[in-house]
């Protein structure tokens, strides 16, 4: 019995060499970055590794459609033979190694073909497909309680991780490049995915898919992702769909948020919510995953949740076709519109054990926030990364938000740094006499046996 005891605990620790094969189910698809690993162990295979590594990054730049080497092929198909698991690998999206993995994942696709350019390359997970009325209903500030995305706002404010890291954004599309009057896309698109990758969804989503009724909700939904500097170009007439979708595919994070975005939003008539998976949530979150991107998409007015790229089909000759799918993905897509649509359903309450809000601030916090509108928040309340502060604060900031479509942002202080400690010390106060109760009623039940 010893002897079973033991071996099962090894089997189960992962100690057992012979676990691997005894289970060698998963509940997910490996990461690439563990299947590389395992791999680079093989000396041939990772010889063949390097070799379709090499034909994937000519293949990068050369022009879209041409044919791969015969000898290419030949590498990939040896290695798949060898070490299928580089096939069937995805990845997490938002991980700090996140491109690297991508990077793997697509280097044993030489040649994809369109229904793999429709697989997504990401790990599934659940998303909760209302969690901007759970945002929506947690705000109890006494503003407008017809304007949601105001609502919105002013929760991420409340939690100090959402208002910094849109503090950040804003700050970066909003930044003038030295000798110039517009602003540097790749930091806003790099400080926007940062937002949207960082900060939990029910904050993120609950601020880009908010419900309005009214025009100044709608130019403040709009106006979100900042889009003079992210969305709309600069100057001459909006590229051509089939163009933006052929450098995007030369990329390999905006390839994969793509690929992410027409595998979670096919459209279907098989399903009320209108999706060929029949889950909302991951459509607006795939949606969400091409913000900050060059195929970043965004709201078309202020008077409705229409949406859609910043590109046309014009110059498509006969590919017209294939530039008008790509265009009603967005422009006509039931799966998406009615994802969308859905954020502003009634939605259940909050599981007990989920994070909850912060705590509001109090009257006086309230109307020192109300005075404090219209304010770009310090320098010293961004958080960011070492190797982005420094690009972040170059160039002159006066005169930032003249020039930028953008709403501007609340006053980010009222966070849970500096909400009071009274609130704090409150709680401390109440929860004193429990320990003194507790000894009491102890040494009463200790008498009572005794006599």
């Amino acid at each position: 019995m010893i002897f079973l005891g033991i071996l099962l605990n090894l089997i189960l620790s992962g100690v057992s060499p012979s676990s691997a094969s005894m289970f060698s189910f998963r509940s997910s698809p490996a990461s690439c970055m563990e299947a590389h690993r395992v791999c680079a162990a093989d000396p041939r295979c990772e010889a063949l590794y390097r070799g379709v590594e090499l034909c994937a990054a000519d293949a990068m730049v050369s022009p879209l459609g041409e044919q791969v080497p015969a000898e290419c092929l030949d590498s990939q198909d040896a290695l798949l033979a060898r070490h299928a698991a580089l096939l069937a690998c995805k990845c997490h999206r938002g991980s700090r190694r996140e491109e690297q993995c991508l990077r793997i994942y697509w280097s044993v696709r030489l040649q994809p073909g369109e229904d793999e350019l429709e697989v997504s390359p990401y790990e599934e997970m659940p998303v909760d497909t209302r969690m901007a009325s759970l945002v929506a209903a947690s705000s109890s500030l006494p503003l407008d309680g017809q304007n949601q995305c105001l609502k919105a706002a002013q929760d991420c404010g409340l939690y100090e991780k959402c208002g910094s890291l849109r503090s950040e954004y804003v700050l970066a599309c909003t930044k003038r490049v030295a000798s110039s009057d517009h602003c540097n896309r790749q930091k806003c698109h790099r400080a926007l995915r940062r937002f949207l990758e960082r900060v939990p969804e029910e904050y993120s989503l609950g601020i880009l898919f908010c419900p309005c009724t009214d025009l100044l909700c709608g130019e403040r939904r709009r106006k979100t992702i900042v889009p003079s500097c992210s969305y709309q170009e600069r100057e001459g007439p909006q590229p051509n769909c089939l163009h933006v979708q052929s450098f995007c595919r030369k990329d390999d994070l905006c390839r994969s948020r793509l690929a992410d975005f027409l595998h979670n939003c096919q459209p279907s008539t098989l399903y009320p919510s209108g999706c060929l998976r029949d889950a909302p949530g991951l459509c607006l979150r795939a949606y969400a995953g091409l913000i900050g991107t060059i195929m970043t998409p965004n709201y078309i007015s202020n008077s409705s949740a229409d949406v859609s790229l910043s590109c046309n089909c014009e110059g498509s000759g006969n590919q017209w076709p294939d530039c008008l799918k790509l265009q009603r993905m967005f422009t006509h897509n039931p799966c998406l519109s009615n994802s969308i649509s859905s954020m502003g359903s009634p939605g259940p309450q909050p599981a007990e054990d989920a994070s909850q809000p912060p705590p509001r601030p109090s009257p006086q916090a309230q109307e020192d926030q109300q005075l404090s509108d219209n304010h770009l928040p310090e320098h010293n309340n961004i958080v960011m990364e070492s190797d982005e502060e420094e690009d972040l604060r170059e160039g002159d900031e006066s005169d930032e938000g003249d020039q930028f479509d953008v709403i501007p942002l609340y006053s980010e202080r009222a966070t849970v740094s500096n909400l009071g400690s009274g609130t704090r010390g409150g709680a401390c106060r109440a929860a004193g006499p429990g320990p003194s109760l507790l000894v009491l009623l102890l040494l009463s039940a200790f008498l009572s046996s005794w006599g």
